[in-house]
This record gives C-alpha cells, structure tokens and sequence, in this order.
C-alpha cells in the first residue's frame, strides 16, 4: 500500500502525517519507527509544507543514467560517482530558490530522492532495500559554471552547495517500486525532463549498498540518484516543477 507522509507546520507545532486527498491525518512519535495515527487531522490549506524529513546528508549522484552518459560521451562508471550536499541547501515545497551572487549558469536537475528509514553499514544488495524508507522528488540546483572555472580542483560541493540548491518533498512516499518510476521536471509549465528511473547505472538496491559500505545511512539521510538528459538553465522568475507518479509534484521559484 503506497503511504505519502509529510511534515509541516500546524498552529506554532511541526507535526507529520500521512497525505490523503487533501486531508492530513496527524500522527506522533517517529514517522519510521511505529507512528502512532491520532483522532486529529488538517487539510493542506491549513499548514505550511516543510521539507518531509531532515537528512544529516545529502548524497548526490553524477553519471548515474545511461542516456546522458550517452549524450555526453562517457563511459559507466565502475562505483556510484557522488558528492555531499550540505544542509544550508535544504529547501521546502514552494519556497523560493535563490539566485547567489556568484554570476553564473543556475541549472535545474530534477531527481529521484531515496529517503533511509534504517541505519545501514555494509549493507547486501539483497537487503538494502529493507533499509529505505520511501521515496521524494528533489531538484539538484548547480551552478554549472564552477564545477571547472579552477582547473585545479573541480568544485562540485561548491556549485551545488548554495543556500535554497536543494529543494525536495512534498511527501515521502512508501510503498512504491522505484523501477517503475518515471521523473518529469517543468520548467515555467514545459517538459524539459522525462526519463524513467529504470535507465539508472546503479538501481536504488546497489546504490544503498555500494555507499553503505563508505559510509553508514541513517534513518533521514537522502541519495538523489542522478539526473538525465534535459538538464537546463533557469532564469530569475522562473517556476520549475519536479513531478514523480506516485509521489506528486515538487515546484519552487527561482528569483
């Protein structure tokens, strides 16, 4: 059964719920670890989204679908090719991405946010996903620009690292099979993006258990798997969507 829990404020109190149709049905304790359904409920026009979970990190994937592997002429990797966003990027469902004041090319990447549900080290392929919680849209914002400006030393931490780069929600949603997916990102209501999760190098199981065995995943953490071809610039004023059936539709502005 496909569940999409949310986090959001509600009378001066962060609270978390479980989506349906446009009602909120309130729930305490831990949202992974037996939540505990109430007699409370809300609609969504009474609260204010946040982001669905608190990742300690962000794991971002480079090179991780074929077809633009393709486009760009490289080769699979061998290993998951990743980077760490850090929290100061973290942005909620319908919040404005901010231009920063570094003048270059901001890039919109929409992407499939894999949310850990049980702490995991070293974790087989057969069971990694018995260690994932759910799954969210999420959109990769760069600045495409810096990555190479200094020869030296690929800056991927910085170009993606600004303050409001990684906006995702609105839900986590449990439940579904991320081979089925499909990822679609608008931008001001045109289809730019529109892969299927299933052209990954390294589906969500391999990916969980290949990073396990770096570092430990804990309950909230979040990989975003990578993005494909249709990657685009945004202009101040823009509104880009990131939409994934069966999960809904994360949309922010970019000024």
């Amino acid at each position: 059964m496909i569940q999409r829990w949310l986090r959001f404020q509600h009378q001066g109190q962060v609270c978390f719920g479980t989506l349906e149709g446009e009602k909120i049905r309130i729930f305490e304790g831990d949202m992974m670890v037996d939540p505990i359904p109430t007699d409370l409920s809300t609609t969504m026009n009474d609260v204010k989204l946040l982001t669905p979970v608190v990742p300690g990190k962000v794991i971002a994937l480079w090179n991780n679908f074929h077809a633009l592997g393709r486009k760009l002429e490289l080769q699979p990797p061998k290993e998951p090719l990743y980077l760490i966003k850090s929290s100061n990027s973290y942005l909620n469902p319908g919040e404005t991405i901010r231009k920063p004041r570094d003048e270059g090319k901001v890039v919109y990447e929409g992407e499939l946010g894999v949310i850990i549900g049980k702490t995991c080290s070293d974790v087989a392929e057969e069971n990694a996903l018995d260690h994932v919680f759910g799954y969210t849209c999420a959109n990769d914002v760069t600045v495409a620009d810096i990555i190479q400006r200094d020869p030296t030393f690929p800056q991927w931490a910085r170009a993606k690292g600004f303050d409001t780069f990684c906006p995702f929600g609105p839900v986590v949603a449990t439940g579904l099979d991320p081979a089925m997916l499909v990822v679609r990102t608008m931008l001001n209501s045109e289809v730019r993006q529109d892969y299927p999760v299933n052209d990954m190098v390294f589906p969500v199981q391999k990916l969980v258990s290949m990073i396990s065995r770096d570092m430990t995943l804990y309950p909230g953490d979040m990989i975003l798997c990578g993005t494909s071809v249709g990657v685009g610039s945004m202009k101040p004023g823009s509104i880009v969507e990131v939409e994934i059936g069966g999960i809904g539709k994360l949309r922010n502005r970019f000024e």
